[in-house]
């Protein structure tokens, strides 16, 4: 596969993965992952990336799934338009995580991304948007890169949720796990990436490092730099395993 590098050189390369954070803090701790750091900024209508390394380019894709779906589609759009398409995207960062399952300092590899909040109240309580007659809530990450991941990161496999507005009280952490009782995390982007990758026919995956328990909003107990730490440690896991793996293996 040719894909483009900067100054217009062109080289070839077996994968092209992108690698989509919320936030450039996110962004850097996944650079710092791989032997050299982060150089090479990539400039692109509505985008900018930054390449570590040929086969990789990292995309603070902004907070929120309508924000990383626009974000991750544009990226997609531009790469496919450039003769050089993504084989792969990665929505990776820190999340909440529900105890005990999931605790602080722990990683989660996401064998499913749903969205948990898209849909309709009812007096019979929350009602999926696919209970509606349309949409979609969840998408599958191929097995055999969950499985990929799970074993070069020893993370946790489960569910991982995308939620518009992060649960701050113990009724609603409650009230989630009841519906989803699979879950890990809860993140704010997942689910706006896939539905980005599902758009353009690409496979995608979710990883997320454990900084705050989900439910009563409590920021002394927020451990961001531990799972920034955590999150480098497992890209520089990750990074083989994503390289190795093909969609035909799925």
């Amino acid at each position: 596969m040719v894909v483009q590098a900067e100054e217009g050189r062109l080289v070839t390369s077996s994968a092209r993965i992108l690698v989509a954070t919320a936030v450039p803090a996110e962004r850097d701790a996944v650079a710092r992952a791989f032997v050299e750091p982060c150089q090479v900024v990539v400039p692109l209508p509505g985008v900018v990336l930054h390449r570590p390394d040929v086969a990789f380019d990292l995309l603070a894709a902004g907070v929120g799934p309508a924000r990383a779906a626009a974000s991750v589609s544009a990226a997609l759009t531009a790469a496919a338009l450039l003769g050089a398409p993504y084989t792969l995207v990665v929505s990776a960062g820190i999340a909440g995580g529900f105890l005990p399952d999931a605790p602080v300092g722990s990683l989660v590899v996401a064998d499913r991304i749903t969205v948990a909040d898209l849909g309709a109240e009812s007096a019979d309580g929350f009602l999926p948007v696919t209970e509606l007659g349309f949409g979609t809530v969840t998408h599958r990450p191929p097995d055999s890169l969950v499985r990929a991941a799970e074993a070069a990161t020893r993370g946790r496999t489960g569910e991982i949720l995308t939620v518009s507005t992060v649960t701050g009280t113990a009724a609603r952490a409650t009230a989630l796990r009841e519906r989803h009782p699979d879950a890990l995390a809860e993140a704010m982007e997942g689910f706006g990436v896939a539905e980005a990758a599902d758009a353009h026919g690409t496979p995608v995956l979710e990883i997320r490092a454990v900084s705050n328990p989900v439910g009563p909003r409590d920021r002394a107990a927020w451990r961001i730099g531990e799972a920034l730490a955590a999150l480098t440690k497992a890209f520089g896991k990750l990074v083989p395993a994503l390289e190795s793996w093909h969609s035909h293996d799925q």
